[in-house]
């Protein structure tokens, strides 16, 4: 398949996403935030960073950026589309998932290791994995807590969308331990730790992550 990344001003894991997609046995393709058109991309993923600065809500400008609306088109169609970090924070400012990203409880800046667990293993990004599965993958983020409302929460809950959940000490006050959300359907994924720093044994916490990139495999076989 052909994975689009995006780059926005200020995108710092465009190129380990890029770098993601290219182990997990896809063409990954640049793409650009003043870009009008995908370029025949199957799939697109929005990298972590801190997209324009950050200024107003994390993900509140880039929401606007051109390649958005395209992303936004194919995404409601049904392409597969994963924001990691700042793009779950893009996601959830687009309004293609619910709820919102705020500050860490602690108020400070957060990088570990971070155990989780895989509660939705039917999307495009997730099959790889057993129901339940815990793996361990990167987490750093200074604006990572999810909240939503009540009604909200139970929403998900009721719906099976929660993707993916903190396990062991909660890093910044999410909801319910959350640490992903997908749509109803199941191919728009925001997730805010990082599973492109897990690929390689080489580097990272060993390769948990990297089933959110062979997944796309498995979903086209299917």
């Amino acid at each position: 398949m052909k994975i689009g990344v995006v780059t926005f001003p200020g995108s710092l894991d465009d190129v380990d996403a890029r770098r993601a997609a290219e182990v997990g046995g896809h063409e990954a393709v640049a793409l650009w935030h003043g870009d009008e058109d995908l370029r025949g991309v199957d799939a697109v993923v929005l990298p972590g960073g801190f997209s324009y600065g950050d200024y107003l809500r994390c993900g509140a400008i880039s929401r606007f950026s051109p390649v958005m609306t395209p992303v936004i088109e194919a995404a409601q169609k049904g392409m597969p589309l994963l924001g990691i970090c700042n793009g779950f924070q893009i996601l959830c400012e687009s309004h293609l998932l619910p709820g919102a990203l705020i500050r860490n409880d602690h108020r400070k800046f957060v990088c570990v290791d971070q155990r989780l667990r895989i509660e939705r293993v039917d999307t495009p990004w997730t099959s790889a994995y057993e129901q339940d599965q815990e793996i361990t993958v990167v987490l750093k983020n200074g604006e990572g807590g999810y909240i939503a409302d009540e009604a909200t929460l139970d929403m998900l809950e009721g719906e099976g969308r929660v993707v993916a959940r903190y396990l062991g000490r909660n890093p910044n006050g999410s909801l319910r331990d959350i640490a992903g959300v997908s749509n109803e359907r199941g191919n728009i994924v925001g997730l805010m730790p990082h599973p492109e720093h897990a690929i390689e044994a080489l580097t990272g916490p060993g390769t948990d992550g990297l089933g959110f990139f062979t997944s796309l495999v498995e979903a086209v076989l299917a």
